[in-house]
């Protein structure tokens, strides 16, 4: 008697018989756990982790950031990445909005190519996200409205195709990268540091004081970051096979160990935990460990998560003050540090620490590969790229006609500001800054926009 497949296993029209049911499950979810790190992640990271007064602006830049690329990579970032080859480090810019295009077989892996858009789309939505880190706290709205496409189609593109197509010079070359090191951290940290030089810095008085508004939200939306970067390097595999386990557990693995460090280092030189020290330490272990995470041993991913959350705070809290060029640059959220400075690590330590066999594992699978390497000024002709002084002094009021947080009256009223220091006897004239909790004995109540 003929053995036939289980009804729900047996190929038709909507499942042929190339797609694997499960490895699409699994891209699909890994991709949307990337797509969260954005979307609510870094938007609710950078809403907390800002001055009060940039809220507002620093979670939308992330938001429209976000659902730019989505138009520019479905009209043509995707094709540019990942399509026919135009030269060594570009593909032929064209739309993926057919369904021709997007129901046939991915150019990798047992899964519609409508799946590998998804999954390819948070990696190219995150980078302009994290490059917007070190611009925080000063740069024209419009003027990021316009960098964010441009940056996209003429760099985010290059270096996705030259490292990850299989098309592409570097890939070619057997450049490892298995989930983004060079690709994304990389880049976003020199095209961060880069464009926050021509973008010039924040007003002197929040540069000298720029205390996180809601330290809580902060550590939401690295944790949202965090758990989020079991997609990020788990779906790298393109399958749900043993190399997508171990880039899981790699990955979590070298962000504990890079967070204990970090944490030690603050606790030794300064003698207290720091908020913002465990938030740096997490994101530069898994910035560390993404070029490596399927392709190293788990000893391997603890020695880079002790390298990873030491040299960089090395960089940013010794050498950030000693080098002219890096005091002199206004990096908001120390991008450069943790993700160009542990984007380099990772991709030097895997060169060192990885193991034959699982690279062979690897590549039997396939393998792709994801942003440019630099930003560059212009746009200043049409648009000016800094806000003006009265906004940089006023923030989110003056940019947007909104504030993240403001002060109410029992009898409804909306009082944005106070002269009385009674009303809260927190309250810093000198800062404007209300912190998160009111005194109960206070008539007023803290309320969100």
């Amino acid at each position: 008697m003929e053995h036939q497949l289980p009804p729900n296993l047996r190929p038709d029209e909507a499942s042929p018989e190339w797609m694997n049911k499960g490895d699409n499950a699994w891209q699909l979810t890994a991709a949307t756990l990337v797509a969260l790190q954005s979307m609510p992640g870094l938007v609710i990271l950078y809403g907390g982790m800002v001055k009060k007064k940039w809220a507002i602006n620093s979670s939308l830049m992330a938001v429209y950031a976000f659902a730019v690329t989505l138009i520019c990579w479905m009209g043509w970032g995707y094709r540019m990445s990942f399509g026919d080859k135009l030269v060594a480090f570009w593909g032929k810019p064209a739309v993926a909005l057919n369904d021709s295009f997007l129901l046939g077989q991915a150019f990798i892996g047992y899964f519609p190519t409508a799946t590998m858009v998804w999954f390819q789309f948070g990696f190219a939505a995150i980078t302009p996200v994290l490059i917007g880190g070190a611009l925080l706290g000063r740069m024209n709205f419009v003027a990021w409205m316009m960098f964010v496409p441009l940056w996209h189609t003429f760099c985010y593109t290059v270096g996705a195709f030259s490292v990850w197509s299989p098309k592409g010079w570097l890939a070619k070359m057997g450049v490892i990268d298995f989930a983004g090191g060079f690709v994304i951290h990389l880049s976003s940290g020199v095209a961060g540091f880069t464009a926050a030089y021509w973008v010039g810095p924040r007003s002197v008085k929040d540069r000298e004081r720029f205390p996180p508004n809601n330290v809580l939200m902060m550590l939401a939306g690295a944790g949202l970051v965090w758990m989020g970067w079991t997609g990020f390097n788990g779906g790298a595999s393109y399958a749900t096979n043993t190399v997508a386990s171990l880039a899981v557990i790699n990955t979590h693995v070298c962000a504990a160990t890079s967070l204990v460090a970090w944490l030690l280092l603050d606790i030794y030189v300064s003698g207290k935990p720091s908020a913002l020290g465990v938030v740096n330490g997490l994101i530069t272990g898994l910035v560390c460990i993404t070029p490596a995470a399927g392709v190293v041993q788990c000893w391997a991913a603890i020695l880079m998560g002790l390298i990873s959350g030491s040299l960089p705070w090395y960089t940013l809290m010794v050498l950030n003050n000693k080098m002219r060029l890096l005091r002199h640059v206004d990096d908001t959220f120390a991008i450069f540090h943790t993700h160009a400075v542990a984007g380099s690590l990772g991709g030097i330590l895997t060169g060192l620490f990885a193991v034959p066999k699982l690279s062979r594992l690897f590549y039997m699978v396939g393998q792709v590969h994801r942003p440019g390497l630099r930003t560059a000024d212009g746009t200043n002709l049409f648009v000016p790229l800094r806000l003006s002084e009265e906004e940089l002094q006023v923030g989110d009021d003056e940019a947007h006609g909104e504030v993240a947080y403001a002060l109410r009256s029992s009898d409804g009223a909306d009082h944005r500001s106070f002269g009385n220091a009674k009303v809260n006897s927190m309250y810093d004239h000198e800062e404007d800054e209300y912190p998160s909790v009111i005194s109960k004995t206070s008539s007023y109540e803290l309320y969100r926009v």
